[in-house]
């Protein structure tokens, strides 16, 4: 059980966050004042027991979010601010450093020092006795001016191999100076878990006995060898009660341990309760806020959070699930607010269409006509080079036209598209024109772009935009192109996927012709007849289910 200081509701096992400090300092990661305080609302929102909100005395921005986020209501989250040992030959009481870590005025702190002789001797330039006592002074000093300090024992578990008696001292040493939580460190992300399990077990020896000692033991992993999580979870099974990690696992190199994965685990795989009831659900939902926060994305293939966490798409794999839920999933992906999904193409069977036909429209069952009418017009099109387990939009809507469900927004009588090279000083390399039919009239529309597929979206939308002003909240946010067929040179099939969001909803449509301007305008149309539609369900109350899209004729 944890001692003093343990979060509200007492879990078995305390979350603490470090994304706004050891995450910051991952490669590409760039927080604004306003960017942190919106990810601590919402790992505050998903229950988290600490939020480990950066270094006061590293920069102006980290001490002026201290006085900003004094202004949040936390529920669940307790802040903490981070910091060093007080410098070699300083006292506590005039080193700076600790001077700024009081000036963020959190009740909790955190406290690196060195574990390892290899950093006291060869980085501090001090000697071990010195660095003992500036672990002692730091912690005994925090704690007279009233706050509660957790211990980071940086390099613990390369300390312990280096010189194990001093590396087990230094953690002693902080515990008898009222170090409420001291936390293992695999600073470098080197160990591998078996000797994580001892290392713990060993710090765990060392502090039987003590008097007085209220500490609880935590891991901090880093993830350069791939086993951030299995020695987060090692360190638990040996006796540690408080986990560090980011929730969405990126920090300095290859980056922290992954929270997203490591909280279900704990939850529903060892039955120890990290979050508050019900929290877990949201588990996807937050973490994908705080991925658009950080101006980053959620892997695919991230465990439990991830597009592809719960999808299928061999046909016995979706028919088995479909009879028992367990047979190819883990976990019931509702218990992290996660989806199934099944995946069409030409590998995929009769049960896994009839369940993605059966959300488009009742009464469609597995026996239905349309079923083996979808399954040969997708198998056709895939062996000529689409692919639709990546464009989900673009498979729904064949299915609509399938059942007769179809409304169309427009039509392209006809468009071009030509470039030049070097583009002029008053204008851009590519320009389109494109003429089209919408509500029984013609309009006719140009622009200019970077690329061809940059100006024929600007001409497309320029055409519509009178029609469907809807049109200027929607844009594309990738684009991709691959060529089907290599051995055919410049004459082969290209398939472009195209990836379109309007306000955060996201949605991927698919084209493919041995012209790469016209596979991107199939693409291209798809994606904006799917916005369309979605924008007049949602006015109207009808319309095509979310996912829709369309696929033109011409497939």
């Amino acid at each position: 059980m944890l001692k003093d200081g343990a979060a509200p509701g007492g879990p078995s096992v305390e979350i603490f966050d470090t994304t706004l400090r050891d995450g910051a300092q991952g490669e590409g990661m760039s927080f604004s004042i306003q960017d942190k305080l919106a990810i601590c609302t919402a790992l505050d929102e998903l229950g988290v027991a600490w939020v480990e909100a950066g270094n006061p005395g590293s920069n102006p921005k980290d001490k002026d979010f201290f006085r900003r986020v004094k202004k949040l209501r936390l529920e669940n989250a307790r802040l903490c601010a981070f910091g060093s040992t007080r410098k070699k030959g300083a006292k506590a009481g005039e080193d700076e450093q600790l001077a700024s870590l009081l000036s963020a005025e959190t009740e909790f702190v955190v406290v690196f020092g060195k574990a390892s002789t290899l950093h006291v001797r060869e980085v501090l330039k001090a000697s071990l006795d010195e660095n003992l006592a500036m672990i002692a002074e730091t912690l005994e000093f925090l704690r007279r001016e009233g706050r509660t300090v957790f211990f980071d024992a940086e390099h613990f578990f390369d300390g312990l191999a280096q010189n194990r008696d001093y590396a087990l001292k230094s953690v002693r040493t902080a515990a008898e100076a009222g170090a409420a939580r001291i936390i293992l460190c695999d600073t470098n992300g080197g160990s591998f878990p078996g000797a994580v399990t001892e290392g713990t077990l060993a710090a765990a020896r060392c502090l039987e006995g003590l008097r007085g000692c209220g500490a609880a033991l935590g891991i901090h992993a880093h993830n350069d060898s791939g086993l951030a999580l299995a020695c987060s979870i090692a360190a638990l099974d040996a006796g540690a009660s408080h986990v560090q990690g980011t929730l969405l696992g990126f920090g300095e190199r290859c980056g922290n341990t992954c929270l997203a994965a490591l909280i279900p685990s704990l939850e529903r795989k060892m039955g120890l309760r990290c979050l508050p009831d019900g929290k877990l659900s949201r588990l996807t939902d937050i973490s994908r806020r705080v991925a658009e926060i950080a101006n980053c994305t959620v892997g695919d293939d991230m465990p439990y959070i991830g597009a592809h966490a719960f999808s299928h798409k061999a046909g016995m794999h979706a028919d088995a699930i479909l009879k028992v839920s367990s047979s190819f999933e883990h976990i019931d992906p509702a218990l992290v607010g996660n989806g199934r999904r099944f995946l069409m193409s030409e590998q995929g069977g009769r049960a896994a269409i009839a369940e993605r036909v059966g959300g488009l429209a009742r009464g469609v069952s597995k026996a239905h006509p349309a079923i083996g009418a979808i399954s040969r017009r997708l198998k056709a099109l895939e062996a000529g080079g689409w692919a639709f387990d990546g464009a989900d939009a673009s498979f729904e809507m064949l299915v609509c036209r399938e059942l007769g469900l179809y409304k169309g927004f427009f039509d392209i009588i006809a468009f071009r598209v030509q470039s030049e090279h070097p583009a002029g000083k008053l204008m851009e390399c590519c320009h389109a024109w494109v003429k089209v039919f919408v509500k029984g009239q013609y309009e006719i529309a140009a622009a200019e772009g970077d690329g061809p597929v940059n100006a024929l979206d600007g001409a497309l939308r320029r055409g519509l935009l009178r029609f469907y002003p809807e049109l200027a909240k929607m844009r594309l946010s990738d684009y991709k192109v691959r060529v089907i067929d290599g051995k055919e040179a410049t004459a082969a099939k290209v398939r472009v996927l195209i990836e379109s969001t309007a306000g955060g909803a996201g949605w991927t449509t698919v084209g493919v012709s041995a012209d790469i301007i016209d596979a991107s305008r199939l693409a291209l149309v798809d994606s904006i007849e799917y916005y369309l539609t979605q924008t007049e369900k949602g006015s109207s109350g009808r319309g095509m289910p979310l996912g829709t899209s369309s696929l033109s004729e011409s497939k």
